[in-house]
């Protein structure tokens, strides 16, 4: 591995800004890779995605696995709170986080509070040999402290970029210069954009900080004499729906190559609508899999809708079950009416509903997946289902196990699919070869730009007019 274009673990306290494609994922896995202590350096990030991103370069890089632990801080704090209940305070309940917006913030509190009373400096300074944050623009006020209360016992460097803070639509993000800058002085700037370069597209490289410099500004974005590598797809009144899932159908430029569809952060639904509905693409999913744990809270074997619900999950997650016609026919088969022999789904559904138990869910669940035609679109979520189906034996049930599958997923992640879709907010800390994004009228300036960075070689563009004109404060 090459040495490192900025030494991050030369000052004991430091802080590197870097635009997007510019190096970051790769100054952390060089930096890593001259580690010589035995103790390995703690890596946090924001999501899951980042995660496996980070997880993914140091794997690539060679850089062994004892050197370092790979964390979301939410993930990091839930893990702090679950080793230490009675010096957080904290109510076994909130880490199931059946009320997210409520228990984040709580979790972050407790765990804040047991770093700054020194509680844990001894096992944290046993454990790590120091701290990295990438993302640190994304840090709100309480995950800034908790850094801060980290960075007293372990040597600290964070990593961020001002204009790729998006997370802060319920706590206020930490202020780059005023808080984040002054607690971790500069110690280094990247301003080379790698990811484009080595792409062989530099001119896009080029432009995409020109746009950067120009949304700081509070300028828009033109797409009018943009570079080869942008795809202008102009909206047409009425045509908006189908013109956007044909756009979602784009190639890469080479047959290995990834496509990120980044659609609105706030319609949810809508992102598994288009990935149910564009061949290939599966949809990236949010941390909580609240689908997930929800469907668990439901999901009783003794129940009359059991079936029901089960294919109604199903339906969420494949397409072509065919929820209404396979509870009908599973009706006739059993009252003896049938014409015709039970497919494999239909002999399942009969076998679940004669005999329910969550080894003949899973069982529905396959036989839904290998029916002709049908694809997994979210494919996440049913590797968590059926790892928590085939754990509902154990404590806590199928609801336990689905939250202790939860927890596994936020850890280790799974790779991304050749075509993933998702949001901003979830595709962060990601780049593909292509990224196409659909409705750029909706973005800040923040996500405008996280949207932009995310393709080495095409960006595809969707909206009615090319001057990108950003929202404020969505």
């Amino acid at each position: 591995m090459p040495l490192p274009e900025i030494d991050i673990f030369q000052a004991r306290l430091g802080s590197v800004t870097a635009p997007a494609g510019c190096g970051k994922t790769q100054l952390i896995a060089d930096a890593l890779s001259q580690h010589v202590d035995s103790k390995p350096v703690l890596v946090l990030t924001h999501t899951n995605a980042g995660v496996a991103a980070l997880r993914s370069r140091l794997q690539r890089g060679g850089v062994p696995s004892s050197a370092y632990k790979v964390s979301t801080i939410d993930g990091f704090a839930m893990r702090l709170a679950a080793k230490f209940p009675l010096r957080t305070g904290l109510n076994a309940s909130v880490l199931e986080l059946a009320n997210p917006n409520a228990d984040y913030p709580a979790i972050r509190g407790a765990v804040q509070g047991l770093l700054q009373a020194g509680h844990v400096d001894d096992p944290m300074a046993s454990t790590y040999s120091r701290l990295l944050v990438d993302e640190y623009q994304d840090c709100n006020t309480t995950q800034h402290a908790i850094v801060c209360s980290i960075a007293r016992t372990l040597p600290t460097c964070i990593l961020g970029d001002p204009m790729q803070a998006i997370f802060g639509f319920r706590d206020p993000l930490v202020d780059w210069e005023r808080e984040a800058r002054a607690m971790f002085p500069s110690i280094g700037i990247l301003q080379t954009p790698w990811r484009w370069r080595l792409a062989g597209m530099d001119a896009l490289g080029d432009w995409l900080l020109q746009a950067r410099a120009s949304l700081q500004r509070g300028q828009p974005v033109d797409l009018r004499g943009a570079p080869e590598g942008v795809q202008w797809v102009q909206l047409t009144q009425g045509m908006e729906v189908q013109q956007r899932l044909v756009a979602a159908r784009t190639e890469a430029p080479n047959r290995d190559g990834r496509i990120l569809v980044i659609g609105d952060s706030m319609n949810v639904n809508g992102r598994h609508q288009l990935a149910m509905q564009t061949p290939g693409a599966t949809s990236v999913e949010a941390v909580d899999l609240k689908d997930l744990v929800s469907f668990a809270r439901q999901f009783d074997l003794a129940s009359p809708d059991a079936l029901r619900l089960l294919v109604g999950f199903a339906t969420s997650l494949i397409t072509g079950v065919g929820a209404a016609n396979l509870l009908a026919r599973v009706e006739t088969i059993r009252g003896g009416r049938a014409r015709t022999p039970p497919t494999p789904a239909e002999a399942a559904a009969v076998a679940f509903i004669t005999d329910p138990s969550h080894t003949a869910s899973i069982d529905l669940l396959q036989s839904l997946e290998d029916q002709y035609g049908a694809r997994v679109y979210r494919p996440e979520l049913l590797h968590c289902c059926v790892s928590a189906l085939r754990a509902a034996g154990e404590e806590g049930g199928f609801l336990g196990a689905a939250l202790r599958a939860r927890e596994r997923n936020r850890n280790l992640g799974r790779p991304l699919g050749r075509r993933a879709v998702g949001s901003t907010l979830l595709l962060k800390g990601l780049e593909a070869e292509v990224a196409v994004i659909l409705e750029p009228d909706r973005m800040t300036a923040q996500h405008l730009y996280v949207a932009l960075t995310r393709g080495a070689s095409r960006v595809v563009v969707c909206s009615s007019t090319p001057l990108l004109t950003p929202v404020v404060g969505r």
